[in-house]
């Protein structure tokens, strides 16, 4: 790949500029992440006999390596980061390709974890490369058409599925091999089509600064209400509602045609409202959500409500690209790439243990799960009520007195 100056990128053509790498990447990555997620809850109970239980162990494995993402400051000290981005695109697609070649607990749990190195070490990267390669003024729009885009993939391999899954009489390998093949192969091309881009040039050392620390705070409740979400919300749709392939499916896919509509949307609302005021919107949404799901439990709610929960509750997840555009306005330009990495970290610090606790938790009470993230969005509101309404360097808090941002 030839090196090539970002700020000089509008002299390329428009397929080989760095929004149409992010593009591509950001559509590679749902074609095997968003189909393992569709399939896993039915594949580990028809095939492998999981409980909840298991279930919680294999998401503790599966974030292990997103609480080792700091390393990732470590390897860039050997590639580039958009390197290390197609590289990790290329792992995740492969392992999840042969998902199916491993029906039991320990096989599960080993080729979940070589995934989720390649998920995680690309999510870390992504996340740093779009707030280098977009700018200040944009960020808010483009990372919605990007959380868009990303949505759109996930629509096609749901669509797909739900179209062709009893029709076919599909396995589970050939989806696998089929979906995680794309995505490397995507990888791949992005490896092939781009130049080397330059942006500002990256600190390669750890980064933790005390004016970041509400940035950080956002980051590690984000990363231990996410847990319930992704692993307890889609395991009660099979567990006690008994919904097959197929149906998980159509739920997922309802998810993604939402936020293909709504997240263009929600970026021109964040560039006219503000970060504070789109994270309180989402946090209060989240607490409203969790304590209904807790009602499905106690009070014996129905399906319907479950599933429109569900929706839902994706919608407001997908608001979280706020604290992306909070960082990107409060951090120094050569603080990006170690933060993104610190701040992964920190945001799987709860996800490493939390999922396998909740699991005995859900045997004993599947509602309590719920209430107790609700008590953790509610946290995540207190955070965001500490944003300023125009956040920037020296201001990154309300606390704060808009002085020059100290240094450390």
């Amino acid at each position: 790949m030839a090196t090539f100056d970002i700020s000089n990128a509008g002299q390329l053509p428009v397929w080989r500029r760095p929004v149409a790498l992010l593009v591509l990447m950001a559509a590679a990555m749902p074609l095997a992440f968003a189909t393992w997620s569709a399939l896993l809850n039915n594949f580990v109970i028809e095939r492998a006999g999981f409980t909840g239980v298991e279930i919680g162990w294999l998401h503790t494995v599966r974030e292990i390596p997103g609480f080792l993402s700091f390393a990732v400051i470590f390897v860039l000290l050997v590639m580039r980061e958009q390197l290390l981005g197609i590289l990790s695109l290329i792992t995740l697609g492969v392992a999840s390709a042969v998902t199916a070649y491993f029906p039991t607990f320990g096989g599960m749990l080993f080729i979940t974890f070589i995934a989720s190195v390649g998920f995680h070490y690309f999510e870390t990267v992504n996340q740093s490369l779009q707030l280098q390669y977009i700018s200040k003024d944009r960020a808010p729009q483009v990372i919605g058409w990007l959380v868009a885009v990303g949505s759109g993939a996930s629509l096609l391999s749901y669509g797909l599925l739900v179209a062709t899954w009893d029709l076919f009489d599909l396995s589970y390998n050939t989806v696998y091999m089929v979906s995680g093949g794309a995505c490397a192969l995507i990888a791949v091309y992005c490896w092939i089509a781009f130049p080397k881009f330059e942006a500002t040039p990256q600190l390669k050392k750890m980064v933790l600064r005390k004016r970041y620390w509400l940035y950080y705070a956002l980051q590690f409740m984000s990363g231990a209400r996410r847990q319930i979400f992704l692993v307890f919300a889609a395991f009660m749709m099979v567990e006690r509602f008994g919904f097959e392939v197929h149906e998980v499916t159509a739920l997922f896919l309802i998810n993604y045609l939402a936020n293909m509509i709504f997240a263009p949307m929600m970026g021109r609302a964040l560039g006219i409202y503000g970060e504070r005021n789109i994270l309180v919107f989402e946090y209060v949404g989240l607490i409203t959500v969790f304590l209904l799901y807790g009602g499905i439990y106690y009070f014996g709610w129905g399906v319907l409500l479950a599933a429109s929960l569900y929706v839902i509750d994706h919608l407001l997840f997908a608001m979280a690209f706020a604290m992306k555009t909070y960082f990107q306005k409060i951090a120094d330009p050569q603080d990006i790439a170690p933060t993104a990495a610190v701040a992964f970290t920190i945001n799987h610090i709860a996800a490493v243990f939390l999922p396998a606790l909740l699991g005995y938790l859900w045997v004993v009470s599947p509602g309590g799960v719920f209430l107790l993230a609700a008590s953790m969005a509610g946290v995540s509101l207190l955070l965001a009520l500490m944003i300023p309404r125009n956040p920037a360097p020296g201001h990154e808090t309300v606390f704060s007195r808009g002085l020059a941002a100290p240094a450390e």
